[in-house]
């Protein structure tokens, strides 16, 4: 025995009451060697830490049962400094506990791979509350904190040196690993088995192979104790650092990167285009199976929604990039393309609607039509198309066969340093890595940078769920744990990771260097960054710089959930991230002009227009008193000129009042509307994968009688905001085609029927049924209403769809023509941008943005001396007068442009006369 003491289940059974008057929770928290934060029983008199290396610690019904465990008595002391500062959030609520010895540190990791129970009892020894621990910041202090520890190795995973293989995993709570090694067909080698050998001092466990073990696949076998079931588990799991994987990710695979045999014919000698500042780019949102899972123009049908469709010459969605990219688009922003849990990379077992009704009917017989009789000849899409549109027969066969279909948008992270293998023609091994690499050479080769969406804040799967990496390897560590319930936290919408601590940090930041090292990635859009401290972004921030200069981070800097105004620590939040140059998106003017929020639904999305769809100037049935929609308008007026300015916390504006103020005094929702300090801080967008198309959104908001070119005019003048807005521009795919979802709010797993997008210009995917109930239901009855008295006026024809297209092109051509449209810190806005036409006295639909290059100082461009760019929201034509007027003149772009109407436009001595629904631009030489 020890020099703890030894206690048998006679002592504690002696004294306990029922289960049901003890409280059970995970409200202990070992977070540094002496201190451990525990939620205190208001009848506790002493507490002790249990400690069972067998988990012989269990609670059945109403009964506490204990084998052999070891009991080290806690004692209360005083929180230190370190402990106040770093625990806030949990003080007072929690009572800092000492052990009544000192343990060393081997003692503690031998422990810490343990069942552990903090155990409170009352004054006549009964048990008044069990508590399990949580460890994470403990671990973190044991193996982090010294030098040459675990967040100071370089080579986590499966590397290639010294013509060996070495396997290295960090797993200190377990208490054995092995290496399972398998062939190409994924059958166990003859020496299939490598022992792994423990360091105690990183907590890695390593092992070392011949270099015959390069392309073969393996696994981990862990030995480990988990919470989920509080007993030790024999778990097979695949690399947290895997670079290559099999088929559905059941096994890792050896793989260097750097060999040729990954790379597509040039990939060392792409070149990539180079921009001297963030604000010159334009962001280009696109999924990668939406891109040409609709292109019946491509040279292979097996390419639709695959990787190789972007290295097509001349489908149609090549050609609409290629004339994006010579227009002045920078960015090709590739939503999630890391490995996900979601979509089936088997296509035996996936349901196309390209497929007959007999495959489908054999992959997914509970549909009602395989019960009936059916052509079996006949395709899924055939018959879908025939359905009625205004009834729910559509959508509930997608919704039926949605987990069978090849669709998700990808935030369901599995494993985040391989390829998705759904976009592969062949996601077995490095196959999927080639094709991924050839998809972004060929977007190079058309001049554009390359930018992925990755999700580093929550995970597809944890606990012991099939699909669960990180949660095997190190229980409970990874994840950002309920500090009573030890649940995993949810708000992100699945498992929170908990980026706050170490080693997830590093996973991160180890993940995103070889996305931009070894794949070439040219930035980042981070989901839910706000999620994520400050401190780690700033980290990956360097550390991609490091391998890639000009490498651009941006992403949601959402303030809620658990870690709330910086509950936990200081967020990558909007007003947090203000000045680092790494971009947020704005939802201010975001909001103005599209009006409402995201979440209203039903009749409240259609009483809430925008400046873009009719608040105040063309109103549609529903808006109310006329002052409260005045205001309402004045206010969101003054969001879009602040949203103009880059969102600027110190720019100068006359707000609708009167009064002089500054961006961080507009309101927005009880907070400022300016927080950022440079124009690279913002974002700028009126729609994104999220929620309903602009066009979508429109249309639930327009008066019933508009007609349909000027429903078009509406969708251009939208995007013209987010185009000549300082800071960086964003575009969702297909807006600038009349993109529509049918009204679906959140398409992440709808499948290519609502989330289609036709580059030959001959529809827009304008009602094509109902969208899902699961998500829509609420809203049906609006849109019926929609449909039904809008007569037709929201559909529209190929050449509307050919119009905006080529109206956007010339926005994207008057962005890049001038540097005053790119400034790059807030003095050049400040001293550059005004606006005309503010106060309590403005003229209704117009805003007047004026960049001005007549500075004594550096010339930014050469040929204007001054931009004035007039927004005209109202139906009609505005003459606006302003001195000077017949100095400027047409954009040069507009009077060749695509719009007829603009050129109705004039500036004269008597001020500037613009058309109605329109934004101009008017330059000075």
């Amino acid at each position: 025995m020890r020099a703890s003491i030894l206690i048998c289940i006679c002592f504690l059974l002696g004294f306990m009451t029922s289960a049901n008057a003890v409280e059970i929770n995970y409200a202990a928290h070992w977070v540094y060697k002496d201190v451990i934060l525990v939620k205190r029983h208001a009848d506790m008199d002493s507490m002790a830490l249990l400690v069972s290396e067998a988990a012989e610690i269990t609670l059945v019904e109403d009964d506490f049962f204990t084998g052999d465990v070891l009991s080290f008595p806690l004692i209360p002391q005083r929180a230190n400094r370190d402990v106040r500062e770093a625990y806030t959030s949990m003080l007072p609520e929690f009572s800092t506990v000492r052990f009544e010895r000192v343990l060393a540190d081997d003692e503690i990791k031998r422990l810490l791979t343990s069942q552990l129970v903090l155990v409170q009892y009352g004054k006549r020894g009964e048990v008044v509350q069990i508590s399990y621990v949580q460890i994470a910041r403990l671990l973190d202090e044991l193996y982090t904190r010294g030098i040459d520890d675990a967040d100071e190795v370089d080579n986590y995973g499966a590397t290639i040196s010294d013509q060996q293989v070495h396997f290295r995993l960090w797993a200190p709570t377990a208490k054995n690993v092995s290496v399972l090694v398998f062939d190409e067909n994924k059958e166990a080698l003859v020496d299939a088995f490598l022992s792994m050998q423990f360091d105690s001092h990183s907590g890695v466990w390593h092992a070392s192979g011949p270099a015959s073990l390069q392309q073969k696949f393996y696994q981990y076998q862990l030995n480990v104790f988990h919470p989920a079931t509080q007993r030790f588990e024999q778990l097979t799991v695949t690399d947290p650092y895997s670079l290559s994987l099999s088929t559905n990710s059941v096994y890792s695979q050896v793989v260097d990167l750097d060999d040729e045999k990954t790379k597509p014919a040039g990939w060392d000698r792409q070149a990539v285009e180079m921009l001297d500042h963030p604000e010159d780019g334009v962001l280009y949102e696109l999924h990668i199976r939406d891109f040409s899972a609709s292109d019946l123009s491509l040279s292979n049908p097996k390419f639709r929604g695959k990787y190789s469709a972007f290295s097509e010459r001349d489908s149609f969605g090549i050609q609409h990039l290629q004339r994006l990219r010579e227009a002045g688009l920078t960015h090709i922003h590739l939503l999630p393309a890391f490995d996900i849990g979601t979509v089936n990379e088997d296509a035996s077992e996936v349901i196309f609607l390209s497929d007959t009704l007999e495959r489908v009917c054999t992959l997914s017989s509970e549909l009602e039509f395989c019960r009936a009789e059916y052509d079996k000849t006949l395709s899924l899409q055939s018959y879908l198309e025939a359905l009625p549109r205004n009834s729910g027969g559509v959508q509930a066969i997608i919704e039926t066969i949605r987990d069978k279909d090849p669709y998700n948008w990808g935030y369901d992270p599995f494993h985040y340093t391989v390829p998705e293998g759904s976009y592969a023609l062949n996601p077995d091994g490095i196959s999927r890595i080639v094709e991924f690499r050839s998809m972004v050479k060929a977007i190079h080769a058309m001049g554009f940078r390359v930018v992925m969406d990755v999700v580093y804040n929550h995970t597809h799967a944890a606990r012991l769920h099939k699909n669960s990496v990180l949660d095997k390897v190190v229980p409970n560590y990874y994840y950002r744990l309920n500090p009573l319930s030890g649940d995993i936290e949810q708000s992100t919408c699945c498992d929170n990771t908990a980026t706050e601590h170490r080693m997830m940090t590093k996973l991160m930041v180890d993940s995103l260097v070889v996305w931009a090292r070894d794949y070439k990635i040219d930035g980042f859009r981070f989901d839910l960054m706000g999620h994520q401290p400050k401190a780690s972004m700033l980290e990956a921030y360097e550390a991609v710089s490091a391998v890639d200069e000009d490498n651009y981070f941006y992403g949601e800097g959402w303030n809620f959930g658990e870690v709330a105004n910086n509950r936990l620590f200081v967020q990558a939040s909007q007003r947090e991230l203000a000045g680092t140059e790494i971009g947020t998106f704005t939802d201010r003017m975001r909001d103005a002009l599209r009006g409402g929020t995201p979440f209203d639904e039903a009749d409240d999305i259609r009483k809430g227009q925008g400046v873009i769809n009719g608040l105040y100037v063309f109103p549609n049935e529903l808006q109310g008193a006329e002052q409260r929609e005045k205001t309402a308008y004045l206010l969101s007026m003054d969001q879009v000129r602040l949203g103009l300015a880059g969102n600027l916390a110190n720019f100068p504006l006359q707000n609708y009042k009167g009064e002089r103020t500054l961006g961080r005094y507009v309101p927005y929702g009880g907070v400022g509307a300016g927080y950022a300090l440079d124009p690279a801080d913002t974002v700028n967008y009126v729609s994104k994968h999220d929620n309903q198309t602009l066009w979508d959104n429109n249309q639930y908001r327009l008066p019933f009688n508009m007609s349909s070119d000027d429903r078009v005019r509406v969708q251009n003048l939208a995007l013209a905001y987010a185009i000549f807005s300082q800071g960086v521009p964003f575009i969702h795919m297909g807006s600038e085609l009349l993109r529509s979802k049918s009204f679906l709010r959140d398409s992440y797993d709808y499948g290519d029927w609502f989330n289609a997008v036709d580059f030959s210009k001959q529809s827009n995917n304008y009602n094509r049924g109902l969208p899902p109930a699961v998500k829509d239901q609420a809203n049906w009855p609006l849109i019926l209403q929609v449909l039904e008295k809008n007569e037709g006026r929201d559909h529209v024809s190929p050449e509307q769809i050919h119009f905006a297209s080529r109206v956007f092109t010339d926005w994207l051509k008057i962005r890049s023509t001038s540097r005053l449209f790119r400034l790059t810190n807030e003095e050049q806005i400040v001293s550059r941008v005004s606006f005309l036409n503010m106060g309590p006295q403005q003229v209704p639909g117009l805003i007047a943005m004026k960049i001005n290059d007549e500075l004594a100082g550096e010339d930014l461009d050469g040929a204007v001396s001054s931009i004035i760019v007039l927004f005209n929201n109202s139906l009609e034509h505005i003459q606006f007068s302003y001195r000077d007027a017949q100095d400027y003149s047409l954009h040069p772009v507009q009077v060749v442009g695509a719009d007829k109407l603009i050129l109705e436009a004039s500036a004269t001595s008597a001020g500037f006369f613009v058309p109605r629904l329109s934004a101009v631009v008017f330059v000075k030489p």
